[in-house]
Formats: structure tokens, C-alpha cells, sequence
């Protein structure tokens, strides 16, 4: 592979040079995550166009497919802080955010209160079974989240970028759980759907846990970038030029998800309750700018739409009682949609 960039060199090089430095670091950071993660490729793809697109993601799987693996190893690829924060019923918002606290100056005997930073104080944050706590505790995350900060009485604390929440879900036990609000939900650029392994990969994590494999994988886990090079990359996906049409073609998708416009097709009003908003606009533009330079491309074409379209709608729709009863999914819809929708529709 070749020489990855200096902080200082991604900063003055050209956009070609940094697609291709960009390209051969999402390849570098593969090869790191294959040493301890065995398959889930799909997911892996997904996350890199998020932290690429400065969005956060919500990972969705049954328990023990390496979700919390995943994360802790992206972060020492990517040589960023990580804080791991097990969501429970108890869990109180300045478990996450932080406090302030009484102390007295030995010096001058006076008493000041200092601030006591929280979890959230960290390039990457895992939400672990962030459903298992009430809303009050998962609201704490909303201003952190949109604004990078968290306010603490009068005085807002400024975190440390980049800045992920990554959070994780189960999606079979829902006894004792609190879904989340769809605001929130709203704030997640993807919703990543973690599967089961196929036949060869479950051998395969077999072998390496109960071998000593496992844990020599994770002490090789080289690092691949830093955090001022994964800023200056998002720069850099943020200049991604993107044609009218494929504009379109992304504005068309979100607006055929709502039931009650002209464009919804007559299966969408009748297995949606309601569609997606106009964030799920903006990120899929977002997104497939990131996927487009991850994959060593210039502009953005309805391909890269297609491809990021279901992590970033299937949670900003609804399906409606009719759909349920049919065992029609999410992810069903919108593959529906982009069938439906022409690629090259006429610019308005």
C-alpha cells in the first residue's frame, strides 16, 4: 500500500490525490478490522461512509454478532478515543454528559465547583442497548449528537471532534425496553441491520475464539489514520460535486416514502403511515458523497444513492398495520421504491 498522508500533506494535497490516499486507507482499514472481525462486510462499508459523512449510526442485530467488537476495533484503526456506556434503567443523563462537583483550593481554602467529564467526552461513543434506558437519559445524547457540546448549568462544554455516537440495539427482546423517539431516531445518518454469518464465516469465528488467534488479532490492529486526517477527509467529501439529475433522483426517492403526496406510488399509501423527512434528503446526498470518494470516484452518481438508500430510510419510515399483517418490511419498501422510481426523471 502506499505511504498514507501526513495530518499537514491531506490539508494541501489536491482532491484527486486525497480520493485516492482516501481509497487506499478504507482498503488499509479493512484489512485491520478482517484480523479480529470475521464477514460483515456490508456493516463495515456502511460505518466508514458514515464516519466519513460525519453522521452517527445505530447498529441493529441479535446478541454476539461482534457489534461492540466492531466499534472498539474501528477506533484503534482510526487511533480515536473510545468510551463504551452499558444503557441501563438506572442510567441518569449526567452518567453520560458529566457533573459538576464541590471541591475545596488546598492553596486557598475556598470551594469551587468543577466539571467532571462524562463518557460522552470522547471521538467515539458506544451506546450499548441504548433502548434499555429511559428517555430522559436518551435525550441527554440529542444536543451532543446535533450541536457537538453539552451544556451543564450556564456553562456548554465543546467536545472533542471528530465525534461519533454509535449506538446498538436488540431487536428480539424488547421486554423492559424504551423505544426510541423518532427524533431521535432522526439523528442517526444510518441504521445498520447486522446478520448472522453464513456457514464458512461461523466456522471461521469459531476457530479464532477458541484458539489463541483471537486475542493475537487484536494487539496487531495497526493504526491506519488519525483524527485531523479523518477531519480534513470529511472536507474533502463535502466537495463532492453532484449532478442535478442524481439530485433528483434522491429528492424523488425520499418523496415517494410519504403516503399523503402526489408522488407516493399505491403501494406506498398503502403499507406506510408515514414517510421520510427532509434530513433523510440531505444525508442520502451526504452519504453517497462519502461512498463515491471511498470507492476512488470524482462525483456522485444514482448508484451510490441506491446503495446507501436503505440504512438511511429504513429507520425514518413507518409501516402501516396493513404491511405488518403482510410480513412486508422497511427494507422491502424502499427496494420497492428505487424499482419504482425512473433514474433519469426529468429535472422539474
Amino acid at each position: 500500500m502506499a505511504e498514507q498522508p501526513t495530518t499537514a500533506s491531506t490539508e494541501k494535497t489536491s482532491d484527486k490525490q486525497a480520493v485516492a490516499w482516501l481509497k487506499q486507507a478504507q482498503e488499509a482499514v479493512k484489512v485491520e478490522l478482517a484480523k479480529v472481525i470475521v464477514g460483515q462486510d456490508d456493516a463495515i462499508e456502511q460505518l466508514l461512509i458514515a464516519i466519513f459523512a460525519k453522521g452517527h449510526c445505530m447498529l441493529e442485530g441479535v446478541p454476539g454478532l461482534a457489534k461492540t467488537l466492531l466499534i472498539s476495533t474501528l477506533s484503534k484503526c482510526l487511533d480515536l478515543s473510545f468510551k463504551r456506556v452499558q444503557f441501563t434503567p438506572d442510567l441518569m443523563p449526567s452518567d453520560i454528559v458529566g457533573t459538576e462537583v464541590l471541591q475545596e483550593d488546598q492553596a486557598t481554602g475556598q470551594r469551587i465547583f468543577k466539571f467532571l467529564k462524562g463518557p460522552i467526552f470522547a471521538n467515539i461513543v458506544l451506546a450499548d442497548e441504548i433502548n434499555r434506558t429511559p428517555p430522559k437519559t436518551q435525550a441527554a445524547l440529542l444536543e451532543a449528537m446535533q450541536e457537538k457540546r453539552v451544556s451543564i448549568g450556564n456553562e456548554q462544554h465543546i467536545l472533542d471532534l471528530p465525534f461519533f455516537v454509535l449506538a446498538t440495539q436488540n431487536p428480539i427482546d424488547q421486554e423492559g425496553t424504551y423505544p426510541l423517539p423518532e427524533a431521535q431516531l432522526d439523528r442517526f445518518l444510518f441504521k445498520i441491520s447486522l446478520g448472522y454469518p453464513s456457514d464458512e464465516e461461523e466456522l471461521e469465528i469459531m476457530k479464532r475464539v477458541a484458539s489463541p488467534a483471537m486475542a493475537e488479532g487484536e494487539k496487531s490492529v495497526q493504526k491506519v489514520l488519525n483524527g485531523q486526517q479523518i477531519i480534513a477527509f470529511q472536507k474533502l467529501v463535502l466537495r463532492v460535486p453532484v449532478a442535478d439529475h442524481v439530485l433528483h433522483y434522491a429528492k424523488a426517492l425520499v418523496r415517494s416514502t410519504r403516503p399523503n403526496t402526489d408522488e407516493a406510488p399505491d403501494f406506498v399509501k398503502e403499507w406506510i403511515s408515514w414517510g421520510a423527512g427532509p434530513r433523510a434528503s440531505i444525508n442520502l446526498i451526504i452519504a453517497a458523497k462519502a461512498r463515491a470518494v471511498l470507492n476512488g470516484n470524482y462525483h456522485v452518481t444514482t448508484d451510490d444513492i441506491d446503495a446507501v438508500a436503505i440504512p438511511v430510510l429504513r429507520h425514518r419510515i413507518a409501516c402501516s398495520y396493513t404491511a405488518t399483517a403482510e410480513n412486508i418490511t422497511t427494507e422491502t419498501v424502499i427496494a420497492k421504491i428505487i424499482e419504482s422510481v425512473p433514474k433519469d426523471e426529468k429535472i422539474r
